[in-house]
């Protein structure tokens, strides 16, 4: 695995405008309201990794998935992929080759697939539109990946309502594969699967990335699932990544106190007696945010600091305590592998 990175995420934003209609505004003499779901993340993916986002529901990890693929402009920052600017690239041609190279797998597979195509039809959209076959051997190519997918080639003749969750999951990578992408992003693929298909699931997808050197970037809120998956992880927060470490020293040392949080919330299957911190509170609203860091009402370290500065992510962590000194990263509890 090269150490140069394949993909980068730099100080990537996006802000929706939320306000109430222009009339209902003036009656009521209020302005503007606006949502900052995604602020300033920046991060970077190496070639054949996994790299996760963490966060409890509206953190903006699918925001930030959507803006990687193009489905959402950023209203600040880039992503870059080997190299080449998303957002700069203006000419067609380049934003084509580019786009060819980045495939998405959605969360639903009962939503992501169109019920009215047969499955050959909707694995070979990709393959017509880009131009990656010759008529003549789409369907043979359409064969191969449904083989690789661990379903048959006589598949193709059916609809999608005719398959599990599990096997409509295995067409939607099948999908993405058609494009001949080498980056992937997955938006919480398995969290409506069974258990027991979730790890299928997982299994395929990390043996098509050691066969295809596919390159990930894995959204879920479940930790077991993560340490599964990723070599690297970022824990989100607000809209913003509080802190980036390899998964094996964010499960075992977790730095910023609510990432700790989130490990709490594991069952300790080790049974260590440890205390553990319950989850306290909510997200708050990301219309009005707390000033400073956003985690401060949540958060027993915080301090007046805390309060009144917003914490840079330095070495990893965007956390005043960690900073200071006065947070020490603590050992956690066993977390079994989804």
């Amino acid at each position: 695995m090269s150490d140069a990175a394949f993909v980068q995420i730099r100080d990537l934003r996006r802000v929706f405008d939320v306000s109430k209609p222009w009339l209902e505004r003036t009656l009521a003499r209020e302005g503007h309201q606006l949502l900052k779901a995604v602020d300033g993340v920046t991060v970077s993916i190496r070639r054949g990794e996994t790299f996760a986002l963490v966060g409890e529901s509206g953190s903006g990890k699918s925001t930030v998935a959507r803006m990687v693929v193009g489905l959402l402009p950023p209203s600040a920052g880039e992503v870059v992929i080997d190299g080449v600017s998303m957002t700069a690239a203006k000419d067609a041609a380049a934003r084509k080759k580019l786009r060819r190279r980045i495939q998405m797998i959605f969360q639903d597979p009962y939503a992501s697939l169109d019920p009215r195509w047969r499955v050959g039809r909707i694995i070979a959209e990709p393959i017509r539109a880009f131009g990656l076959a010759k008529e003549q051997g789409v369907e043979a190519r359409v064969g191969e990946l449904l083989r690789l997918v661990g379903l048959d080639p006589a598949d193709a003749a059916k609809f999608p309502h005719e398959f599990s969750g599990g096997q409509r999951q295995r067409i939607a990578i099948a999908r993405a594969l058609a494009a001949e992408a080498d980056f992937i992003v997955c938006d919480e693929p398995t969290s409506a699967l069974d258990v027991s298909v979730q790890a299928q699931i997982l299994n395929l997808m990390k043996d098509l990335q050691e066969r295809l050197g596919l390159t990930y970037l894995f959204i879920s809120h479940n930790l077991a699932v993560v340490r599964h998956m990723a070599a690297t992880i970022g824990v989100m927060y607000l809209g913003r990544v509080v802190e980036v470490a390899p998964a094996r020293q964010l499960f075992s040392h977790p730095r910023h106190p609510y990432t700790r949080m989130l490990l709490d919330a594991v069952p300790d299957l080790a049974m260590s007696g440890r205390p553990r911190t319950p989850v306290q509170g909510e997200i708050p609203n990301p219309i009005s945010p707390p000033s400073g860091c956003t985690f401060n009402p949540r958060c027993a370290l915080a301090n007046d600091r805390c309060r009144r500065e917003v914490p840079p992510l330095k070495d990893g962590t965007a956390c005043h305590a960690v900073h200071e000194g006065r947070a020490d990263s603590q050992d956690m509890p066993e977390i079994a592998a989804g």
